[in-house]
């Protein structure tokens, strides 16, 4: 057994058992991955494939036994080159975050700005997607630490940190007749068409859990996942927005206004999260820190190194 094979079973756990990706993402033959992999099932004396033909259609229940092993030797292989790296050159690397277009525009500048002030020679990589993505990014160890409030905590690949939390705004156009509700109500805002995040985005959960608990149906006239977008619709006259507090200016921006309605939403809370069983070089931590100041170098690196 070797680490090419090792590398290989890795790459076509993560690229669904296809040797062409395998062979283009490892650059060799397809031929020669398959020679590899006969090698190995011919040393352990098991099948690790299921094959129809010639083609790999699934894994054996040896394979599945040996998935999980392969992944944790292909993070600390990582681990290793990691630590090495830490050691030599503390200052200089690469950070990849995954996060959601609204924690990348509206909750991060700040923690990016200190970050690149502290660690100038550190390339920092924005990966901005859906949470399903997110989540692949980060099993798949394509980034290095994830911010987004949905879809993070209960993947057993990874370990979360609370961020913040935060409460979803109602917002309307200049001379709007909810202006003269108060207290504002789901039951007001239900007479008007709603504007708001795609499901699955930035806490719309929580929005869809407000109108079922007053027993109602919201008539969505649009929905999508940038706030800027659905502020835009909102000052259009097109309905009344619902959208992440910290999206919008408390004393509301040009042609749209704010109503007090942290009383109609439950709270949601952002995450950080980082894979299980990772080194985390210097400047990652601190990352993490600058995100959660209570958290020290020392009681990330001791959850985060923590076997379940």
């Amino acid at each position: 057994m070797n680490l090419q094979q090792i590398r290989i079973l890795g790459e076509a756990l993560q690229r669904d058992l296809n040797l062409t990706e395998v062979a283009k993402a490892l650059n060799t033959s397809q031929s020669g991955v398959s020679k590899h992999i006969m090698d190995l099932e011919q040393e352990l004396g098991v099948a690790i494939f299921v094959r129809h033909g010639k083609r790999i259609v699934g894994l054996t229940e040896p394979g599945k036994e040996l998935a999980p092993l392969v992944e944790r030797i292909l993070v600390d292989l990582k681990n290793i080159r990691s630590i090495a790296t830490h050691f030599s050159r503390q200052d200089v690397g690469r950070l990849t975050l995954a996060t959601t277009h609204t924690q990348a525009r509206y909750s991060l500048p700040s923690i990016v700005s200190k970050f690149k002030q502290e660690f100038p020679g550190v390339e920092l990589v924005l990966h901005q997607g859906g949470p399903a993505e997110i989540v692949a990014l980060m099993t798949s160890g394509q980034a290095d630490i994830a911010v987004a409030t949905e879809a993070l905590d209960g993947i057993p690949e990874l370990v979360t940190f609370p961020y913040y939390r935060w409460h979803h705004a109602v917002i309307v156009p200049d001379g709007h007749p909810l202006l003269g509700v108060d207290p504002l109500t789901i039951e007001s805002i239900a007479e008007f068409p709603i504007v708001t995040y795609s499901e699955g985005f930035t806490g719309r959960a929580r929005v869809d859990e407000a109108f079922a608990k007053a027993g109602l149906t919201p008539n969505l006239a649009i929905s999508a996942i940038d706030a800027d977008v659905i502020k835009t619709y909102v000052e259009l006259g097109l309905g009344v927005g619902i959208v992440a507090a910290m999206a919008v200016k408390p004393d509301g921006e040009d042609g749209l206004r704010v109503l007090p309605s942290e009383h109609l939403f439950e709270a949601n809370t952002t995450r950080l999260a980082v894979r299980r069983g990772t080194f985390l070089r210097g400047y990652a931590c601190r990352f993490i820190q600058l995100c959660a100041s209570a958290l020290s170098e020392a009681d990330i690196r001791k959850v985060v190194q923590a076997r379940e």
